[in-house]
């Protein structure tokens, strides 16, 4: 799942897991003393079915050991969001300020995604419609979401952009 901010990706995405049970995994991380970046979380959390699990993955280990421990009758999963956790592996690798290949992180994830034994709906940013940013940082994580959005894409059986609130499938 596809979409632009606010664009309505992540309601969507919870709206394609009928049933009960689900298993969030949710990849922002908490940021000390940011008041504001805690109540989007909390508000996000509450926003969820009581029935759901919430798993926090904030770093590659974490969502990889949550993927590949899924099994084929476990809840679906729902990854939440792939752009949060590239800032991080951004932030752990010090990527703003050095130049750092990316590719072994976003092979790990691409290939738990490939072998997720559960029903996985991953949700995703996709940034590449627009201008090109004007600072390093700003294309380092465009080219980055862009490069780990489509090999995802290259695995997933469906793959949906939201746009305005309104679901168009490109796979």
């Amino acid at each position: 799942m596809l979409g632009g901010a606010r664009s309505g990706k992540s309601a969507h995405a919870e709206g394609l897991l009928p049933g009960t049970e689900a298993t969030y995994l949710a990849t922002a991380r908490r940021i000390d003393g940011d008041a504001d970046w805690d109540a989007r979380i909390d508000r996000h959390i509450a926003s969820r079915p009581a029935s759901w699990r919430t798993v926090e993955t904030p770093d590659t280990d974490a969502l990889v050991a949550a993927l590949d421990a899924a099994r084929p009758d476990d809840p679906p999963l729902l990854v939440d969001d792939i752009a949060t956790w590239l800032t991080g592996a951004l932030d752990d690798a010090r990527a703003w300020e050095n130049t750092v290949d990316l590719t072994p992180e976003r092979d790990r994830l691409v290939t738990a995604v490939a072998h997720c034994a559960a029903r996985l709906v991953i949700v995703s940013a996709e940034v590449g419609l627009g201008v090109i940013p004007e600072t390093r940082s700003g294309r380092l994580f465009r080219d980055e979401l862009g490069a780990v959005n489509a090999s995802l894409a290259e695995v997933c059986t469906e793959v949906l952009l939201l746009v305005a609130g309104l679901p168009l499938r490109l796979k």
